[in-house]
């Protein structure tokens, strides 16, 4: 068991399914972990049925309750810890990150030396598709301001299409990670960095969902913007290690 896509859900039955299919037409070793928030629409019902066609490739996990991004990554990070998963991916149901750029996450860590591989919307190559103006330049604009608050050197923070190793997520002390909604990805990477891995931006073209709604508010925004400020100041206190030497771990 190598390689573990981990997609938190909520009220995505009109995607699942198609991204499931998907991932799984590449016949590259991928296995899914589907986390479900408790969706009143009957997602987790959809993945069901898959499993009995996808019963070694496909699992899922149901929570109670609408209960944040982050929670339910770190949810999936343990679960493929304890399994040993080495390469572990995070990924958006919508088809907002193409799966087809899984393999090149993959193999930034895998032959290319990276610990942390992002599917970046802001370096060379890197595209947005059908996103409207003003959502451009909230995130181009919080891209911008997390790397001058922070000093961390990635062009797209908030990013959530990543590979991450074992030995990285192995390395974290998840109850350090505070934040729930979309600075969870900021604190992620801004933990990684600080314990001495090596993180490579990867470009990929970013589309807006074509089906389903957005999960973007203004309660993420204002936590994005006052999250990253407390990041700064607490990570003056706070110690991201976990119970893995750093020795062993960081190259």
């Amino acid at each position: 068991m190598e390689k573990l896509v981990i997609i938190p859900t909520y009220n995505e039955k009109e995607n699942v399914e198609a991204i499931v299919r998907y991932v799984f037409s590449m016949h590259l070793n991928y296995h899914i972990l589907i986390i479900d928030d408790g969706s009143p629409d009957g997602t987790a019902m959809i993945v069901k049925e898959l499993i009995k066609e996808f019963p070694n490739q496909l699992f899922l996990e149901q929570r109670t309750g609408k209960l944040g991004l982050g929670t339910a990554y770190i949810h999936g990070f343990k679960w493929a810890i304890a399994r040993d998963y080495q390469f572990i991916f995070e990924m958006d149901a919508d088809f907002s990150h193409n799966p087809d750029d899984l393999e090149r996450l993959y193999l930034a860590c895998k032959t290319a030396g990276a610990d942390v591989a992002i599917g970046s919307r802001y370096v060379k190559g890197g595209a947005i598709q059908n996103w409207p103006l003003d959502r451009r330049i909230y995130s181009k604009g919080g891209a911008l301001y997390t790397r001058i608050i922070t000093w961390m050197p990635v062009g797209d923070p908030t990013a959530g299409f990543v590979c991450y190793r074992n030995e990285v997520l192995s390395a974290i002390n998840f109850d350090a990670i505070k934040f729930v909604g979309y600075a969870f990805q900021v604190e992620m990477k801004f933990a990684s960095w600080k314990l001495g891995f090596k993180i490579t931006e990867v470009p990929i073209t970013f589309k807006d969902r074509a089906h389903g709604a957005s999960k973007m508010s203004k309660g993420i925004i204002k936590e994005g913007i006052i999250g990253v400020l407390k990041l700064q100041w607490h990570s003056l206190f706070k110690n991201y290690k976990g119970s893995v030497s750093m020795e062993t771990t960081v190259k």
